[in-house]
């Protein structure tokens, strides 16, 4: 073996069983390697696709996935898609190749290009200390939550390996152990448990730091004892679909009942959340006597999009138990009915009170009205609005319920950026924190699709569903045969204006030309049907019966809806976004 080859056989050994990239002459070895460890390689059309695809995957299953790019201009064809993966905090390791030569004209500062992004870069520097190095580098981007660049220079690459490392001692590798979770401090711990027993309308705001299971258990035992409401950020969407007082997402995408809801609540906590400008609005959603609290394991997190009343430095899980420990031991009031007199003993959380609601005592925010308000319009389909379909065009709310009833619950939602994107983060149902994939920590359009491969390989057991604007999926329609070569079940639906429709809606009040954001029109599905796909356009409802069938017979090829939307409707949540920028 050279040291490549080892490269990739040590990580596939530690657990590193998916591989995705476009394969050069740089990186041909160390993915062979990867792959005679026994990890599927999954060969994107781009390596930006196939970084957002690795993204994905490692999200999904909370394992390291793996992206192999030739050296220079492999890197920067995949840089948007490590930058996505970088600013979201995920386990994702890098293998580059390098050119180390400054006169090779694949030579670029790949180091700087990481830190520029902020994921972590770390070289291969020997052939004696590869396999170390390389394993030190996934284990960072496992335990720490990474995004980890790591170099392989290739007059490295191409050493001979040393002779310790054979097939044996490569199968007894494992990854170094994490580190204990961080337990929050005593004094932090009784400062949080003050606040939820003084609060009387509490809500737990979930983030990617909550959908651990450990997590999710803890705070919603916390919340159910003290009658605080849940919702989620918008990646976290589905942690508490089986709860009845899921309030769904916070922000831009939440209700007018959620909004209500929220923006009353006495007391506001973020479990691994960031409370940023898109699940706050910009703050609008805090009430003007709210205590703001953000629980996170990573000090540079606390505060840093929201003030604070106050923060807690520590893991999400053991701090919510801590919490509710807390209480228990000192007899504060959470969890008793509404008007409980504060000092009294704690009561027991009502019956039928916590996850599926079936009791109607009143206690904490889980009041009787609080209860009308969810049941009457809890949901956006229960909101009432004015169907915009006509001649040629339906209106994406419409398409979207009527897809929401069409296809099968157990589903992996991937969402692509744009003036639509709220149709699906909204109206499509998904049942759990992994039925819902949502890359926009950059917000750049055109990662939607690889962003459900990725997804769909992580779940095969669900069906995964594209949800992409017009000019996302013309960026990435190359990765449409990466749909149909990898045999994926996927429904690709196209929210197709013909247009980049959030600078349609932002510039045009203000009289601006748009010739430069509108385009003629496309016909999507053909462009499908020739990756492979089978493909229907549809303008209105009662065209959707070739859905059906597709759902009901063998689902052996792809399915992509080229839907013809109304372009009226602004979206008013990237208004949110423009006026934060």
């Amino acid at each position: 073996m050279n040291v490549a080859q080892a490269v990739g056989r040590a990580l596939a050994a530690v657990g590193v069983d998916h591989v995705f990239g476009v394969v050069g002459s740089g990186n041909f070895h160390v993915t062979g390697g990867l792959v005679a460890g026994g990890a599927r390689f999954v060969a994107a059309r781009h390596e930006g696709g196939a970084a957002t695809m690795a993204d994905a995957y490692a999200r999904m299953t909370g394992s390291v996935a793996a992206l192999t790019v030739h050296q220079g201009c492999g890197l920067t064809n995949g840089m948007t898609g490590i930058t996505e993966a970088a600013k979201s905090r995920t386990p994702l390791l890098v293998l580059a190749a390098e050119a180390t030569n400054p006169s090779s004209n694949f030579f670029v500062d790949q180091d700087g290009l990481a830190r520029a992004v902020g994921a972590v870069p770390a070289r291969i520097t020997s052939a004696e200390t590869a396999v170390d190095e390389a394993l030190a580098a996934a284990a960072l981007a496992l335990h720490e939550r990474r995004t980890v660049l790591l170099n392989l220079p290739l007059e490295v690459q191409g050493r001979p390996a040393p002779e310790s490392w054979d097939d044996a001692a490569l199968a007894a590798l494992a990854l170094p152990a994490p580190e204990p979770a961080a337990p929050p401090g005593p004094e932090h711990v009784a400062t949080l448990a003050e606040a939820i027993a003084r609060a009387e309308r509490p809500v737990f705001v979930a983030g990617r730091g909550s959908r651990a299971p450990a997590a999710a258990a803890a705070v919603r035992a916390l919340a159910d004892r003290c009658g605080a409401l849940l919702a989620t950020s918008a990646v976290a969407k589905g942690l508490w679909h089986d709860h009845a007082w899921s309030l769904d997402v916070s922000g831009g995408f939440a209700t007018p009942a959620a909004a209500e809801l929220i923006h009353g609540a006495d007391l506001i906590v973020g479990w691994g959340c960031s409370l940023n400008m898109w699940t706050m609005r910009h703050g609008r959603l805090i009430g003007p006597d709210a205590t703001v609290v953000q629980v996170d394991d990573t000090s540079e997190s606390l505060g840093a999009q929201c003030e604070l009343t106050f923060g807690v430095l520590g893991d999400v899980a053991l701090t919510a138990t801590a919490a509710l420990e807390k209480l228990s031991r000192t007899g504060a009031p959470p969890g008793g009915p509404v008007g409980t007199p504060r000092g009294e003993p704690m009561v027991p959380t009502p019956e039928g009170a916590g996850d599926h609601g079936g009791g109607h005592t009143a206690y904490g925010y889980r009041t009787d009205a609080a209860r009308e308000l969810l049941a009457a319009s809890g949901r956006w389909r229960d909101v009432p609005y004015v169907d915009q379909s006509a001649e040629g065009r339906i209106d994406p709310r419409t398409l979207t319920i009527a897809l929401d009833e069409l296809l099968p619950a157990e589903r992996v939602v991937g969402v692509d950026s744009g003036n639509f994107m709220g149709y699906p983060s909204m109206f499509l149902d998904v049942p759990d924190e992994l039925g819902f994939c949502f890359t926009q920590a950059y917000q750049s359009i055109g990662l939607g699709l690889a962003t459900t491969i990725g997804a769909a390989l992580a779940r095969p057991d669900r069906l995964p569903v594209a949800a992409l604007g017009d000019g996302g999926l013309m960026m990435a329609a190359a990765e449409l045969d990466t749909v149909a070569r990898l045999g994926l079940p996927m429904v690709v639906v196209v929210y197709n204006d013909d247009a980049y429709g959030a600078e349609v809606h932002h510039f045009a009040p203000g009289g601006d030309p748009l010739d430069t954001v509108r385009f003629p029109p496309t016909d999507i599905a053909a462009i499908a049907r020739g990756h492979g796909f089978s493909a229907v356009t549809v303008t209105a409802v009662d065209e959707l019966g070739p859905v059906r069938e597709w759902l009901d017979g063998s689902r052996d090829t792809p399915l992509l809806i080229d839907a013809k939307v109304t372009p009226d409707e602004p979206a008013w949540w990237l208004e949110e976004a423009f006026r934060g920028h």
